[in-house]
């Protein structure tokens, strides 16, 4: 009787969703000039971001711009954070005309935008909310998600695709509930679909997940109901950003941090920033109109050096995830459970030649790099085990990490019930524009808000609205998924054997389709870079990433450590903690020989890398105790 009534009112619901729907889908288009008419300045920045000879400015004439800066001559923006959406701001404010600088205190991507589930999606457990709730401003979110997904794949195609997701059911009321749902979340997203939803029987689920249980719950399976959403690999696609702001004229510096703010001579708004850059302990003061505040977590942080009174805009919440051998999941294809034993959600998705899984949502403390707790991982694996055929054991964990989710607060309410999967965008000191809050999905958007904000605070005169919506990142402007042939027809490896002759190998299709995906049209640069320079052996075993990489990376886009490499311009260390410790010695040696290392910085960088990598619990370093998983 509960699930008829139940489903009657999915039913209810769903025809008022689908004809608010509808009425959305049906109001005109946006004029192109609201969302910046493609003209000459759009135009020249294509061509700027996509000529294959362009190169972003070095760290040194960076750090020098906004030393250049002053109270008579400052920047119209300074940003401060550079994730996803603090380089998403960097962006949008340089393609408007503005002049814009960014620091970040470690690296591009080095907090919550590297750690996230991947995934780029409308959020279905938000419509699902907004149905049951009867909350059209959840459903608001959804629409809004759902456009901003279908552009960010189009914006960067090589870093991130389509990817079904399949919904087991063991029950026929959980096929029909689960199918009506899906259909509604297709139909939201209009002629943003990616691919339509469709059930699929016992049969054919376990013909496409071959790891799927047939039994479960004491039920046998019914069937599954397959719907599509994005992925992506994140911090490539936040350093993307970070480069493709760069040749858009923004100064993007990672490795400084902001120590204290400027004010003026009354004290009443903020005009700067004391900015200390890492690698060199050097010292100086930036100047700007308008500060952002785009620090993600630990934007409070920098709220409170503004102003001590300062009430908190951030609950932070930690999502853990483990990665898993490519077996656990079938390539193309990946498992959302929307309800475990605890109400929670965990999926499983095939990532870059391995199975990811999580996630978790709990309260948590901020910190500098947040580690999974040992309960987290066993939750995440007991909860996929009831939907294998397969033994799920600890030890094939080959790495977890956590990431803060900064799920944000209006400072200004009473009470913790305004925590909002929404952004916030927020100045309540002037001269500091906070942004905060959202997911990565929608970080263009939330960028533009940004935008528009400081704009406002700082009586600033953009030369043109934003250009965003449809600039495509470095690496993507006619990339197409056949580009990696031209890599394994025209390239060779060159690479040193063990008795130091070089040797030639084949640009194989392994490694020539990870180039072409990592970095999209400019992968040529990298396999030139193989094939010229002998640094064509592969870093790891099993793993297409190649030397060569370590050198484009610190050459082309501000790679400054063997973390920023082995964590963000590759993803070895969230792939496979042990393969990328056994890789970091040799990820030393050339960025020493770019960078010009000597002896103490380059044994400084084996104890940092070591440092990090402890952080990430692998079933070889993690202390755990367990009869069930092994």
């Amino acid at each position: 009787m509960a699930a008829s009534i139940r489903l009657r009112r999915l039913g209810a619901v769903a025809a008022v969703a689908g004809g608010a729907c509808f009425t959305v889908l049906g109001d005109p288009p946006m004029a192109s000039s609201d969302r910046g008419a493609p003209g000459p300045t759009m135009t020249a920045l294509k061509q700027k971001i996509s000529d294959p000879l362009s190169a972003v400015p070095s760290r040194e004439v960076q750090e020098s711009a906004l030393i250049g800066s002053s109270p008579a001559n400052p920047l119209d923006v300074l940003v401060v954070g550079g994730g996803a959406t603090g380089c998403g701001v960097a962006l949008d404010a340089a393609t408007r005309g503005l002049r814009v600088g960014l620091v970040e205190r470690e690296d591009f991507s080095s907090g919550t935008s590297s750690r996230s589930t991947k995934l780029i999606h409308g959020g279905v457990r938000y419509l699902e909310k907004a149905v049951f709730n009867l909350d059209y401003g959840q459903l608001k979110l959804v629409f809004h998600a759902l456009e901003e997904r279908k552009q960010v794949i189009d914006n960067a195609p090589h870093l991130c695709n389509a990817l079904p997701c399949m919904t087991p059911c063991f029950s026929w009321f959980e096929v029909i509930y689960y199918w009506m749902g899906l259909k509604m979340y297709d139909l939201v997203a209009g002629k943003r679909l990616l691919h339509l939803s469709r059930y699929y029987s016992a049969q054919e689920s376990v013909g496409l997940f071959p790891t799927l249980t047939r039994k479960g719950k004491d039920q046998s399976l019914k069937g599954t109901v397959v719907y599509y959403d994005g992925q992506m690999n994140d911090s490539r696609l936040n350093v993307a950003l970070a480069c493709t702001a760069a040749l858009a004229g923004a100064t993007v510096l990672n490795h400084a941090e902001v120590i204290s703010f400027l004010r003026d001579e009354g004290g009443g708004r903020i005009i700067g920033a004391r900015i200390r850059n890492n690698l060199s302990g050097k010292e100086f003061d930036t100047y700007a109109k308008v500060v952002v505040n785009a620090a993600g977590p630990f934007c409070d942080s920098l709220r409170k050096m503004a102003d001590k009174e300062a009430k908190p805009m951030i609950c932070p919440s930690s999502g853990v995830h483990v990665v898993l051998p490519d077996y656990y999941s079938p390539e193309g294809m990946g498992l959302i459970v929307p309800k475990t034993k605890d109400g929670r959600v965990v999926f499983m998705l095939p990532w870059l030649g391995r199975t990811v899984a999580g996630t978790t949502d709990s309260n948590t403390t901020i910190t500098m790099l947040p580690e999974p707790h040992e309960d987290e991982i066993e939750f995440i694996l007991d909860a996929i085990s009831d939907y294998l055929n397969i033994k799920v054991r600890r030890v094939d964990v080959l790495s977890a990490w956590s990431g803060i989710r900064p799920l944000a607060m209006d400072p200004k309410a009473k009470n913790t019930e305004s925590i909002s999967r929404d952004h916030v965008v927020y100045e309540d000191f002037p001269g500091l524009v906070t942004i905060t809050g959202g997911k990565w999905t929608t970080y263009r958007s939330m960028a533009e808000d940004a935008v528009d904000a400081a704009i406002k605070s700082g009586k600033l005169s953009p030369a043109n609205k934003c250009l965003t919506y449809e600039l495509q990142l470095v690496g993507a402007d006619g990339w197409d998924p056949a580009s990696f042939t031209v890599l394994a027809q025209q390239y060779v490896r060159m690479k040193r054997s063990h008795g130091g002759k070089v040797v030639p190998g084949v640009m194989d299709t392994a490694v020539a389709k990870h180039l072409s995906h990592a970095y999209g049209t400019f992968a040529e640069r990298v396999a030139a870079i193989a094939q010229n320079e002998n640094l064509g052996k592969r870093l790891a075993h099993g793993y297409p990433i190649l030397e060569a990489e370590v050198a484009y990376c610190a050459r082309h886009e501000y790679c400054e450590s063997v973390v920023d490499f082995i964590a963000r311009r590759s993803r070895l260390a969230f792939l496979d903690t042990d393969a990328a410790m056994r890789a970091v010695p040799r990820v030393i040696e050339i960025l020493a020989c770019e960078h010009k290392w000597d002896r103490s910085r380059q044994k400084q960088e084996m104890q940092k890398a070591q440092e990090f990598l402890e952080t990430f619990k692998s079933s070889r370093n993690a202390q755990f105790h367990d009869g069930k998983h092994n």
